[in-house]
């Protein structure tokens, strides 16, 4: 990482820092991570900082939301633009709006995905892996489990970390499809402990997100009560 790119990563995350001051605000929020599934990026009670109108912003953003989705996709965001793949975003979660979820961005409107043996294929190509070695798996507080950790290179040499507990899981094998306009498919970064894009809205997961649930971007851990060589750490 170059000293501009750190400088530049600092920068863009003062407004989450002042924004946690005052703990939610127009420009920024804080959340605290409920679960598992974006290990190991974010761990159990991280508190991450995100910013509001990474993504323009929708009624998704205003306290009573969960009222007011619109019926139609279209105009759905005002000053509204498409994540980048690899994005961290928080959301309402479709399954049920009264919650705020956070997954990453794979796909976007246009793009193809499929997964094979857990290996995702992202229009006809497959996400390079690289294995970083044997780590552990928190499933819940102070519950864990063996896992491997790998790390996904996406287009443009977006790299991320994710955790595999076993290679043909029941989530790891997907046919092909195509992204629908103004819906992005998003996973968690423990890739077998994730309700995400893989598991319909039925079945209490994301399915493919409408871009109308986001609620912004997250950018860094705030604070992290069990490893406090996170806080502060830039996503």
């Amino acid at each position: 990482m170059t000293l501009r790119k750190s400088i530049r990563d600092i920068l863009s995350c003062l407004p989450v820092l002042l924004g946690f001051l005052t703990i939610h605000s127009a420009l920024a929020a804080a959340y605290i991570v409920p679960s598992a599934s974006m290990e190991p990026t974010l761990r159990i009670g991280d508190q991450i900082g995100v910013i509001v109108p990474s993504y323009g912003l929708s009624t998704a953003n205003l306290p009573f939301g969960d009222a007011l989705k619109p019926s139609s996709e279209t105009n759905s965001r005002l000053f509204g633009h498409l994540p980048h793949r690899g994005d961290v975003v928080v959301f309402r979660a479709p399954a049920n709006l009264h919650q705020t979820w956070i997954k990453r961005v794979i796909g976007l409107p246009g793009d193809t995905v499929a997964l094979m043996h857990g290996r995702v294929i992202l229009n006809g190509a497959e996400l390079p892996w690289k294995d970083m070695g044997p780590t552990r798996e928190e499933s819940r507080k102070n519950v864990w489990r063996a896992a491997e950790r790998y790390e996904e290179t996406l287009p443009g040499n977006i790299r991320h970390n994710i955790l595999k507990m076993s290679q043909d899981g029941d989530l790891d094998n997907i046919a092909p499809f195509t992204i629908p306009a103004n819906h992005l498919f998003v996973m968690g970064d423990n890739r077998d402990n994730s309700a995400d894009s893989r598991v319909s809205v039925a079945d209490g997961g994301v399915g493919l997100l409408s871009v109308w649930n986001l609620q912004g971007q997250a950018r860094a851990v705030l604070w992290s009560w069990r490893d406090i060589g996170r806080t502060a750490l830039v996503l």
